[in-house]
């Protein structure tokens, strides 16, 4: 049988980990291009190395495919796709949209958000020591779950009192594996019909200095290149990329720490060292293992196996992000590590908007925990901590800890 004629498994990570699944090290090296069973029952071409990885995602010939509208169905029973969110918006809309929006991810912005950040973890470790029994508390119920909504809700202007509105559309697209497409479309809209109506909302409020606000400001200029139906996808954008993903990173972030106490107290003593800190876990732990989809339009060839249009590729960052040839002793966490330019965050024109945001989330939420209680610790053996396996987003169920 040959190479093109082989489907496997998607590898899957191990139990108690967020990976990246180990079967990767022998795919970077055997199959660096193979097509493999996704978990909605399509195929795929698994792309596991640094440089196809980085090169697929800035490549014209790869396009991410609506998630409403993917896998493509034929028929007049087929409903109609949903908006793009930022993630699926493509050519001249992709790069009018990125220009209105990237502004509010800058320096500036960031300067005005960090203290508002600081603000909520300094509240949330104020409460988790308060209400700690036997001087123990868990880290993720205090600080690593509650701290990515309060921080979405200061910036793009979320109500917290709505998170049972929007929250439940929202877990259920980031575990969307599991779901019919029916169900992930029913998602997708309510999202999509809580956006629109939260906006029309803000219409009415007037000026404000959220995220929302701001892009309906900029909407309303003469000439503007940003619509109404833009900052809804915004909205809805926002909750799918900056929620489960930051909970999950963060809590894992956390662990990874709690499990080099050397590497945790140099971080601690040498403070200054916490941006480079914050990109080696973001190399360390994956964001994601394996669901970015494009699709091809047109055939090519890449490592011997034959891409056509229309088939799908998956590049899978956490593995690029473990590749030897791209990073020395990949499996160590080396919070010193520089240069370090890991694809956490993808490649190209769709480059994580939100990247900076959540570079200072983690930042701040290390370096306010190892100000409040520098001794940290873990207050059972990493081994015996239960994990949230529920969805590709793994992450420690809790973190017991003590100071």
């Amino acid at each position: 049988m040959s190479d093109v004629e082989t489907v496997i498994p998607v590898p899957e990570v191990e139990p108690g980990t967020a990976g990246p699944p180990c079967a990767y090290a022998r795919l970077r090296t055997e199959q660096p291009v193979v097509k493999a069973q996704l978990p909605n029952g399509e195929t795929g071409w698994l792309i596991s190395r640094y440089a196809d990885v980085r090169a697929a995602f800035a490549d014209p010939r790869l396009e991410r495919p609506l998630l409403s509208a993917w896998p493509p169905r034929e028929g007049a029973d087929a409903p109609p796709p949903c908006l793009p969110t930022f993630l699926e918006m493509t050519g001249e809309h992709h790069e009018r949209v990125r220009r209105t929006v990237l502004p509010l991810f800058g320096r500036k912005r960031l300067e005005f958000m960090e203290p508002r950040i600081r603000a909520m973890a300094e509240e949330l470790v104020d409460a988790m020591v308060a209400g700690a029994e036997d001087g123990t508390a868990d880290l993720v119920a205090g600080y690593a779950e509650p701290l990515p909504l309060r921080v979405l809700c200061e910036t793009v202007g979320l109500p917290h009192e709505d998170r049972d509105v929007y929250l439940p559309h929202t877990l259920a697209l980031l575990g969307a594996s599991g779901l019919t497409m029916e169900e992930v479309l029913a998602a997708l809209y309510a999202l999509q019909d809580y956006a629109s109506e939260l906006i029309s909302r803000k219409e009415r409020e007037g000026h404000g200095e959220d995220y929302i606000h701001l892009l309906l400001a900029e909407s309303r200029r003469p000439g503007a290149e940003l619509a109404r139906d833009d900052v809804v996808s915004f909205v809805v954008t926002m909750l799918m990329a900056g929620y489960k993903t930051n909970i999950q990173h963060t809590g894992n972030a956390l662990l990874a720490l709690l499990t080099h106490p050397e590497q945790l107290r140099r971080l601690r003593d040498e403070p200054a060292g916490i941006g480079t800190a914050v990109e080696e876990l973001l190399r360390y732990v994956p964001l994601m293992n394996a669901i970015n989809i494009l699709v091809a339009k047109e055939d090519f060839t890449l490592h011997g196996q034959r891409i056509r249009a229309g088939d799908a590729v998956v590049p899978v960052p956490a593995s690029a992000n473990r590749d030897p040839e791209a990073f020395t002793d990949p499996d160590r966490l080396d919070l010193t590590r520089s240069p370090n330019a890991h694809v956490a965050f993808g490649h190209g024109p769709h480059t994580c908007t939100g990247g900076h945001l959540t570079r200072l989330q983690l930042a701040t939420a290390i370096r306010v925990l190892l100000e409040r209680l520098p001794d940290v610790r873990l207050a059972v053996p990493a081994e015996s901590i239960p994990w949230d396996e529920s969805t590709p987003l793994r992450a420690p169920a809790t973190l017991p800890v003590r100071w």
